[in-house]
């Protein structure tokens, strides 16, 4: 085995063969992976003004921006599953949002607000059908407190814990505002 190893193909062993493409391959990941986390910065997120002039302002008014304890979910920690195989998938439809704006669809304020509807409903079942994947990795029903939530917040998380509800299902617009055309259903916060 080592001696077919050693051997050249035409010109290189394929050992050499192999060892390049064993370099090359790591290199190609990490400038994969390192192209994939500088687009899950907030900077990268706002860089582009349909979200820097739209839902970042909005998001600057919520407690996700600032609070007490000083933690702070960007972009990514809400919209980008940590996995890898679920961040590959949202970045291949957050390609709908990044044609969105080169052909100009959400290219003003206007425009913007005419798709928010849209585009928060993508979302909101995105979140849905994951079980609001990217909420848990912060906020878990059994990491709350009874004696900190008080009375009906509390009351409320439990319920929907054995209704089988998920975040989004009780906390839409906790970080944007709502489309015009929203409609709160009855029983929702």
């Amino acid at each position: 085995m080592w001696e077919i190893l050693k051997k050249p193909s035409a010109k290189y062993s394929l050992i050499a063969l192999l060892s390049v493409g064993f370099i090359s391959g790591i290199f190609f990941w990490g400038g994969f992976n390192t192209a994939m986390e500088a687009t899950n910065t907030l900077e990268f997120c706002i860089g582009c003004h349909e979200m820097r002039d739209n839902v970042y302002k909005e998001y600057k008014e919520t407690i996700h921006y600032s609070n007490r304890t000083g933690v702070k979910a960007v972009c990514s920690d809400c919209h980008v599953p940590k996995d890898w195989t679920h961040k590959m998938i949202r970045k291949v439809q957050a390609s709908k949002e990044v044609w969105g704006k080169i052909t100009g669809i959400i290219d003003t304020p206007e425009k913007f607000e005419a798709h928010r509807m849209q585009l928060a409903q993508n979302e909101w079942n995105r979140m849905k059908a994951s079980d609001s994947r990217e909420c848990r990795n912060c906020h878990s029903f059994e990491a709350m407190s009874k004696e900190k939530q008080r009375g009906t917040p509390y009351k409320k998380h439990m319920a929907a814990k054995a209704e089988g509800k998920t975040c989004i299902d009780c906390h839409k617009g906790i970080a944007h505002n709502l489309p015009k055309e929203y409609e709160e259903p009855e029983d929702e916060e």
